[in-house]
C-alpha cells in the first residue's frame, strides 16, 4: 500500500482479541460461531494497530447492511480475512477517496465457480495465465481482484456491483492489475471513476490484492 496507509496483519488468531473487543463489536458477534467471533476479533485487532500506525485513536469498527467496516470520521479503510491470515489498512479521507483490500487462499477455485465469477474474455486470460504460469492460482487471484474491487466501489456507489460489471486484467510480471467499470462508476472530487488500479502478491500460501484510490487528481 502507498504512504499515508496504515496497516495490521496477523497469521494467528489470539483469544485477547475477543475480549479487547469494544461492547458494540461484541453485542455485534454475540450470537455469531465461535469461528466468526474469532475473525471478527482478530480483524478488528488488525484494524486497531491499523489505526495506530496512522495515529488515529482507536475505536469501534461496527458493519454496515453489505458487511463493509464502518470508520470513524475522516478515515477510509478496508478488512479482509482468510483462512491464516486477517489484514487491515486504513487512510484519512483527506487523502483517500477510498482503499480496498482482499486476502485469498493460494488455492483453484470450486469447480465451475471461475464461469460464474467471470466473464468470457476474463476466463480466457485466467487459462492463459495458468498454461504460462502455473505458479499462481490465477482463478483465485481474479476472484480475489474482484472482492478488493467491490470494497473499494460499494462506499462510494452505495450499490452493488455484479461480477460480470467490471473487466480485470492482471499483469503477471508487474505485480498489478486494471478493473475496467463496464457499468457507469460513481463521481469523486467531481470526476467520474471508470476503473481502478491495483496491486497483487502472492506469498506464504496467501494471495492479496489492494487497491487506493487518492484524492490527487489522475491517480
Amino acid at each position: 500500500m502507498p504512504s499515508p496507509i496504515g496497516t495490521g496483519s496477523t497469521f494467528v488468531d489470539y483469544d485477547a482479541a475477543l475480549t479487547a473487543l469494544y461492547p458494540q463489536e461484541a453485542a455485534a458477534v454475540a450470537s455469531a460461531k465461535p469461528k466468526r467471533r474469532q475473525e471478527y476479533a482478530n480483524v478488528r485487532m488488525c484494524a486497531r494497530r491499523a489505526m495506530s500506525e496512522l495515529g488515529v485513536p482507536s475505536a469501534p469498527v461496527l458493519s454496515g447492511a453489505r458487511g463493509e467496516p464502518l470508520w470513524p470520521d475522516g478515515i477510509v479503510g478496508s478488512l479482509t480475512h482468510c483462512p491464516g491470515f486477517r489484514a487491515a489498512a486504513v487512510g484519512r479521507s483527506s487523502a483517500f477517496v477510498g482503499l480496498g483490500i482482499d486476502a485469498e487462499p493460494d488455492l483453484p477455485l470450486a469447480e465451475n465457480l471461475l464461469e460464474f465469477i467471470s466473464l468470457p474474455q476474463e476466463q480466457a486470460r485466467v487459462h492463459a495465465l495458468t498454461q504460462s504460469s502455473p505458479g499462481v492460482c490465477w482463478d483465485r487471484l481474479l476472484f480475489s481482484a474482484k472482492e478488493t474491487v467491490f470494497k473499494i466501489w460499494f462506499p462510494l456507489a452505495k450499490r452493488e456491483l455484479d461480477f460480470g460489471e467490471a473487466d480485470i486484467r492482471i499483469d503477471p510480471d508487474s505485480g498489478t492489475f486494471s478493473a475496467r467499470l463496464l457499468v457507469l462508476g460513481p463521481t469523486a472530487d467531481g470526476e467520474r471513476i471508470e476503473g481502478f488500479n491495483g496491486r497483487w502478491l502472492s506469498r506464504q500460501g496467501i494471495l492479496l490484492t489492494a487497491i487506493a484510490l487518492r484524492r490527487t487528481t489522475g491517480q
